[in-house]
């Protein structure tokens, strides 16, 4: 990566933290997939109860395979008998891992959902909320977050997830109603009641979608 985009997105990164302060919100920034890697793994101790959404952001740096791997009782959907139980356990786990489809410069944090699993636990459930987010994702403000949330992200995971949406045909938002349709809910996450539940750790990379 350029010299200039890393110097860039280093300054750009201490202004979303300390949006995400004023917010109740804490964040991090890491220089690289590693780092991202450490800082997240020392918010979580050993022994958590930890769940997910679909973060691909998550899973980019390595996190995902190091809570499933490593000493924490890792509450996966995708892979129990009674998934819709799981996702139920998941509610009261001690982490939830996800990122964000969009966030603006001054800490707001934009969220789409299908099945709505992911906005209600960042809303309301797990003790703590790690979000993963690249600096790609990073907006202006509500306007420009929203817009990448919906001409970026929810195009993009409706055809990795093969929908028959028209933004999976078109590659931008239609405002569909489609059965396929993935922007059912809509999640601005702008403030935080309760103080450092939300962490979200910035990486000087392109992550997710």
């Amino acid at each position: 990566m350029d010299q200039y985009v890393i110097k860039r997105n280093e300054l750009l990164a201490q202004k979303v933290i300390k949006g995400l302060a004023s917010r109740n919100m804490t964040g991090y920034y890491a220089a690289d997939k590693e780092e991202a890697l450490r800082i997240a793994l020392s918010i979580i101790p050993e022994g958590s109860s930890v769940t997910m959404g679909g973060a691909m952001s998550a899973h980019e740096i390595g996190l995902v395979k190091a809570v499933q791997e490593g000493n924490y009782n890792f509450i996966d959907r995708n892979k129990a008998p009674d998934p819709r139980a799981a996702m139920l356990a998941g509610y009261d786990a001690d982490f939830f891992l996800t990122s964000a489809n969009a966030m603006t410069e001054d800490g707001v944090m934009v969220n789409i959902d299908g099945n709505s699993n992911r906005v209600s636990m960042i809303a309301q459930g797990p003790k703590k909320v790690l979000a993963i987010v690249g600096m790609n994702k990073i907006c202006d403000d509500i306007d420009g977050a929203m817009k990448r949330a919906r001409n970026v992200a929810a195009p993009t995971n409706a055809q990795r997830f093969g929908l028959n949406t028209p933004c999976a045909k078109t590659g931008s938002c239609m405002n569909c109603k489609s059965p396929d349709t993935i922007c059912c809910q809509f999640l601005i996450t702008r403030f935080s009641r309760h103080k450092d539940r939300i962490h979200v750790i910035l990486v000087n990379d392109n992550l997710g979608f």
